[in-house]
């Protein structure tokens, strides 16, 4: 019985010191850690994703209603500014348009026959008012009497009347004739907007309406986009957001065009952030676009926010605490595990971080250490790669 209790002791203390074997040699001996190395030429990134939009889309239609009659372009047509699109069936404001011009006419007959009334009644008035001055004459030398002289004054003021309402007929002639010259005018100009012209240099993205389709004032018949304005409209988180600038740098890449990279370059940052997705609408414009575009479709956009010549980059997963300026790290001094915050400027797009401040003279900051290690533990300094 004594005997196997004393086994049973010396297995108990043999796996002891087994198990107390293996924890020294896991805690105490010298460990090999990667760590962070200085790059040079360090691209900082932020990467948005987004679609391809146009800064210039407008939905056309025409300024009157009526039966369409031409379509003259369709979906991926390129047309010039001028260009008819569409016209609308014109026969009743062709109608209109003769009526006014009939009226234009008779307008002009009438202001017409007010002048030749107005040179009547001023040649009846310079006469009368001759008459009445010799007949004046006469009287104040008693060669004829007064009441002769009075009636030739009473002529002369009947004609001064009546030329001074032949005077106003004239006016109002030329107030009629000017009206029915504007009815005219306003008449020929909705003749005009029975074709739809482009605006603006554009391509068709869309059509609208069919032919026959009687429309209204308003109703969009075309959607049309300057090719010019067209741009990727990009989605960035809020913090990342603050580094970029107008006139910066960019790369997109198209989802149907995976393998090329167009060059581009920020042309705004919206002012307003959305509000649920915490992220910020930035525009980017193709400095080689493709010749063909899809609105819509889906654009990855990388911004480069800094070139650094020199950076020591650290891993976020091997930062605690992040706060987004400074966080803390294990660093290799004297061979030795340590614990230091560093204050940190960028993050890259894989997630990296520029460290600005904080590591001692000859410190490294170490990479992917365990979780059982502990500060003062030996450890050999692997550079650029894993230990």
């Amino acid at each position: 019985m004594r005997s196997k209790l004393t086994i049973s002791v010396i297995i108990v203390l043999a796996i002891a010191a087994v198990l107390a074997a293996a924890y020294l040699w896991q805690t105490k001996r010298t460990i090999s850690l990667s760590v962070a190395e200085v790059e040079k030429n360090a691209a900082v990134r932020v990467f948005g994703l987004g679609t391809v939009e146009a800064r210039v889309i407008s939905k056309v239609g025409f300024e009157v209603g009526a039966a369409l009659t031409e379509l003259l372009a369709d979906q991926g047509d390129r047309v010039r500014k001028g260009d008819v699109l569409a016209r609308l069936h014109p026969a009743e404001q062709e109608a209109k348009v003769a009526m006014a011009r009939a009226s234009v006419k008779s307008a002009e007959a009438g202001l017409g026959k007010a002048g030749s009334a107005l040179e009547r009644a001023e040649v009846l008035l310079a006469q009368k008012q001759s008459t009445n001055r010799r007949q004046k004459e006469l009287a104040s030398r008693k060669v004829i009497s007064d009441q002769v002289a009075e009636e030739a004054q009473r002529d002369e003021e009947v004609a001064a009347a009546d030329a001074a309402v032949a005077r106003s007929e004239v006016e109002v002639a030329r107030m009629q004739h000017e009206g029915a010259v504007a009815q005219l005018q306003f008449e020929e100009t909705l003749l005009e907007h029975h074709a739809l012209a482009a605006p603006f240099d554009a391509l068709v993205v869309a059509r609208l309406q069919e032919l026959g389709a009687v429309v209204r004032a308003g109703d969009p018949i075309f959607t049309l986009v300057a090719p010019e304005t067209v741009w990727a409209r990009a989605h960035v988180d809020e913090s990342l957001a603050g580094m970029i600038e107008v006139g910066q740098p960019a790369e997109v890449r198209l989802r149907s065009l995976p393998q090329r990279v167009f060059k581009a370059r920020v042309a705004r940052i919206d002012i307003e952030s959305d509000r649920v997705s915490e992220e910020r609408r930035v525009y980017v414009k193709c400095e080689q676009c493709p010749s063909s575009f899809h609105l819509g479709e889906q654009a990855e956009v990388f911004i480069t926010v800094a070139n650094l010549d020199e950076a020591l980059l650290v891993p976020e997963n091997d930062v605690r605490s992040f706060d987004g300026t400074k966080g803390e790290v294990w660093t290799i001094e004297n061979g030795r595990l340590a614990r230091r915050v560093l204050a940190f400027r960028y993050r890259t797009e894989d997630s990296r971080l520029e460290v600005v401040g904080g590591l001692p003279d000859g410190a490294k900051v170490a990479l992917g250490v365990p979780a059982a290690a502990r500060e003062g533990r030996s450890v050999r300094a692997v550079a650029g790669g894993s230990p």
